[in-house]
């Protein structure tokens, strides 16, 4: 099986990546900033490198035109690829928020067109998006990052019907608290009222979500469809 993990570099997209390539995918590394890191995963895991802003429609364009080109299409896509910002609603700009927009929702949505078609022609296929547990409760200080993941949750389960007849499935994960630099923008407080707020008494692991994904992606998950899997540590119940 041939694997795409936007935004793979490092992370929850890392450890996706690592879980895909163990259960014997090949897959496909998107970055865009972290070049060395995406290099050493790919040495790592023998996967395959594609480099590309997600704010840019004609540089995903690109991108997956190669990937069709060199591999024919994909069979699982994984759109993970995201950026956060914290601000007060009136404080983001308009040009920070089209960007954080055109990452997190546009990008993801513009990734599965263009790689649709060729899971339509061979009637199977897996779509599985990372969104957040703030795109279900929303945050203070996070609206657009919020409203940009709740976005996807909608996508997801839109597309799942629409695409279901054609053996490809369509799911979502919401990760909670989870340990990547991400979140390392709180501080040792926050973060330690955010652990006290998850039931099992942790924040999770980039490994926890990407062990979820393997569930949707495996397959024997072809009954599992429009799907949104908080992986969360009881976070937001």
């Amino acid at each position: 099986m041939i694997a795409l993990v936007t935004g793979a570099s490092r992370g929850i997209g890392a450890a996706i990546a690592r879980e895909l390539a163990a259960k014997g995918c090949h897959v496909l590394i998107h970055y865009h900033h972290s070049r060395e890191a995406a290099e050493a995963l790919a040495e790592e895991i023998g996967g395959t490198l594609y480099c590309a802003d997600l704010a840019d429609p004609a540089q995903i364009d690109r991108m997956t035109e190669e990937i069709l080109q060199n591999s024919g299409g994909v069979d699982i896509l994984v759109n993970n690829a995201g950026i956060a910002m914290e601000g007060l609603y009136q404080d983001i700009t308009d040009a920070d928020a089209r960007r954080l927009f055109a990452i997190n929702t546009e990008g993801a949505m513009h990734c599965t067109k263009r790689l649709l078609p060729a899971m339509l022609r061979k009637h199977c296929g897996r779509i599985i998006n990372i969104s957040s547990v703030w795109g279900e409760v929303g945050a203070a200080c996070e609206v657009h990052y919020s409203a940009a993941k709740a976005a996807l949750i909608g996508f997801t389960k839109a597309l799942a019907k629409e695409v279901g007849l054609s053996g490809i499935t369509v799911n979502c994960i919401t990760p909670g608290v989870i340990d990547t630099d991400m979140n390392r923008v709180y501080d040792a407080d926050t973060m330690a009222a955010l652990t006290e707020e998850t039931p099992v008494g942790r924040i999770g692991t980039p490994e926890d979500v990407a062990r979820a994904v393997w569930f949707f992606a495996a397959p024997e998950a072809d009954f599992i469809t429009g799907q949104i899997l908080g992986v969360n540590g009881g976070f937001g119940v």
